[in-house]
């Protein structure tokens, strides 16, 4: 934007495109921008949510438009609602291939949420298997009335390879923003939000900022919840330093005190003891950092009330999650909790950040009774960590694709989780006769009603629901014939070693011990 735009209270409207995994959010985006990010994106997903701007060209002149590609993956559901959460216009990206997928249904729900409007955009029409009515169907079986189904919700079909329709979509999002009255004051306190953070080694802490008002420059100092950072170094979206932002821009500020949570609304103050002031004047929010075990179901409670089994073993898993920006974090801690969650096996966050896993995280998750697990997500760990984590037992899993981590972490969970010690039932067997006793031995006939009798097991006596006491099976014989075991229907005779003298009408139950 320039100075005269600025000045004029001209704001780009911000645009969220948003939808589900894979459908052609940041292929689009390419297409607008010209570049060629999709290639770049890990596993050929968007994980990130990243502003840009671009310049649309139409009959009225040129007109800038910031746009904020948000992840399509369910695992980033929050930063998805942080993208619509700022945004003055939506465009829901649809695939003519597939027509509305959970992600669309879901993100449709969010829409509605931050009660902004939307443009539905049916991409790949280039596809073989593109069929645009069957995905406008599929979209008013969701409620989505289109205009000429009935509704007024503005749709294009494009293609992001060959740009058809995308000038349509364009004019169609400054259409949107005129009838919502966008606009701004340059000359008002700058005011915004903070739309990621990452640690940067050699430059320091920074944030992406999105300035919604005012104009952000050189000498102010923001304050970002608990963290504040003096605008000395200040980007735009291209990596190219800039001395002021005005409203509608995306910009990176270098130098924070801290990490500022993704999503903070921004402020700004006049002087570097001002700015500590407001930073220490608010008050940080605590998250909850154990990953809530699940009650069990009341089928799982009623089979429990049948076995005999010793009290369920419990550990607790110290983990480490280190990702290249703040809003990773929510992706990873999703996934955690999509996982099964077990009574014996209870989740504990040591410690959630930003940057290359370190010593320190290895000590952390290392230094107990049961080593952990350090989650890295887009970081590196180099070879002094690893040889610290290995004299540790500590595990490091590293990844840059989402759902890879999410495989992963179950079967570590898996192989960690104390395995209860548990008496089934095997075989259940009637008694139908009693031969004789001596020595401490009894001889019965009888009937296996379920499972399989074996020879050599140990079998409980029971007469009704009172249970005389056990013994184990020394001779077992069918057709009279001794073999190892008779199955369910059978009968059989066997030699019991036993105090109990069995009658007529008990019941033998065979146990075995299984650990789960």
């Amino acid at each position: 934007m320039s100075e005269t735009a600025a000045h004029k209270g001209v704001r780009p409207p911000v645009v969220a495109i948003v939808g589900h995994i894979d459908h052609g959010k940041s292929t689009l985006l390419d297409y607008i921008r010209k570049t060629n990010v999709v290639e770049a994106e890990a596993g050929g997903i968007t994980q990130h949510l990243s502003a840009y701007e671009a310049v649309h060209k139409n009959t009225t002149g040129e007109h800038r438009i910031t746009f904020l590609d948000t992840p399509g993956h369910e695992a980033f559901k929050a930063m998805r609602s942080r993208g619509l959460e700022v945004a003055d216009v939506a465009i829901l990206v649809v695939s003519a291939e597939d027509g509305a997928k959970p992600q669309t249904i879901e993100t449709l729900k969010l829409i509605a949420e931050v009660k902004i409007p939307y443009i539905v955009a049916l991409t790949k029409i280039d596809k073989p298997d593109a069929n645009v009515e069957k995905a406008k169907m599929s979209l008013l079986e969701h409620g989505v009335y289109l205009e000429g189904l009935g509704g007024n919700i503005p749709y294009v079909a494009i293609s992001s390879k060959t740009g058809a329709g995308v000038p349509e979509l364009l004019d169609l999002i400054l259409l949107a923003a005129e009838l919502e009255d966008i606009s701004s004051d340059p000359a008002a306190p700058p005011i915004g939000v903070v739309i990621d953070a990452y640690a940067d080694s050699k430059r320091g802490t920074t944030a992406t900022l999105l300035v919604k008002n005012g104009t952000l420059g050189s000498g102010q100092f923001v304050v970002a919840g608990t963290a504040w950072a003096p605008v000395r170094i200040m980007e735009n979206f291209l990596g190219k330093p800039i001395k002021q932002a005005f409203p509608g821009s995306p910009v990176s500020v270098v130098g924070f005190s801290a990490l500022p949570a993704a999503g903070t609304k921004f402020t700004v103050a006049h002087s570097k003891k001002e700015a500590e002031a407001e930073a220490t004047a608010n008050t940080p929010t605590k998250t909850n950092m154990l990953i809530p075990t699940a009650a069990p179901a009341p089928a799982a409670l009623d089979a429990a009330e049948e076995q005999s089994e010793e009290p369920a073993p419990h550990l607790v898993l110290p983990i480490v999650i280190k990702t290249d920006v703040a809003g990773m974090g929510e992706a990873v801690m999703h996934e955690l909790r999509k996982l099964p969650q077990s009574e014996q096996l209870e989740i504990h966050i040591a410690h959630q950040g930003v940057g290359p896993v370190s010593e320190n995280d290895v000590k952390l998750v290392g230094g107990g009774k049961t080593p952990g697990i350090i989650i890295g997500f887009n970081v590196r760990a180099d070879a002094v960590v690893r040889e610290a984590a290995e004299r540790h037992g500590v595990v490091i899993g590293m990844f840059d694709v989402i759902y890879k981590l999410g495989e992963w972490l179950g079967k570590e969970f898996e192989m960690r989780r104390p395995k209860v010690r548990t008496e089934e039932r095997t075989a259940a067997a009637k008694v139908l006769k009693y031969f004789s006793s001596g020595k401490g031995k009894v001889v019965v006939g009888g009937r296996v009603e379920e499972g399989v009798l074996t020879l050599g097991e140990e079998v409980y006596i029971f007469r009704r629901d009172l249970k005389l006491g056990s013994g184990t099976i020394t001779n077992l014989q069918a057709q009279k014939k001794e073999v190892k075991n008779v199955e369910a229907g059978s009968e059989f005779g066997a030699q019991i070693k036993t105090s109990v003298e069995p009658a007529p009408g008990d019941k033998l139950e065979a146990h075995a011990i299984v650990f789960k």
